[in-house]
């Protein structure tokens, strides 16, 4: 697997760092409104076991699986295989996701989540790819762990085709490796 890594781009160590900081200020900012924190799976797994051991308030925990790639390219046709189980309605949201890539799927969630009546909605993500969001997308995070150049990232929870997510760190994979 690590043969196949280019570059390792953020290490464990800067991540964790990155993981703390953001957990001292949402821990702030939903003191006192008992968030619902949605992971958008898969790819969030390792980013929300880590970040919601950071987050020192009270907060309810839930999942959506939505899918939209195809090997490396998002398809842009968003399938929800599983919707949040807990209700949203006049809830404050905070919205974990693994990076903020073309920002179909995330935009997809977050006005899916405000359609059943959140209070408020906001985006926490790992990664930031600004180069790679498409025309139309407005869409802003409310919380960045780092903004990242347009490389094919996997790692820490990032997958090329269920591959790379158990790497500790992110890394760029070389291209032969998605080119096969």
């Amino acid at each position: 697997m690590e043969r196949d890594i280019k570059e390792i781009l953020l290490t464990e160590e800067q991540i964790q760092n990155r993981i703390e900081e953001l957990g001292k200020i949402l821990t702030e900012e939903y003191k006192d409104k008992n968030p619902l924190v949605v992971g958008v799976l898969k790819g969030v797994v390792v980013f929300y076991a880590d970040m919601i051991r950071h987050i020192k308030a009270p907060c309810q925990l839930d999942f959506m699986w939505i899918s939209s790639y195809a090997g490396t390219n998002s398809s842009g046709n968003m399938v929800v295989r599983q919707d949040v189980s807990a209700d949203v309605k006049g809830r404050h949201v905070l919205i974990l996701e693994d990076i903020f890539d073309t920002g179909n799927s995330l935009n997809f969630t977050y006005q899916h989540l405000l359609s059943k009546g959140a209070a408020s909605v906001k985006i926490c993500t790992l990664l930031d790819k600004p180069e790679r969001r498409k025309e139309g997308i407005t869409l802003q995070c409310d919380y960045v762990g780092f903004t990242i150049p347009n490389e094919f990232v996997v790692g820490y929870g990032l997958d090329f085709n269920e591959k790379y997510r158990n790497l500790p760190y992110v890394g760029i994979l070389k291209p032969e490796a998605y080119q096969k």
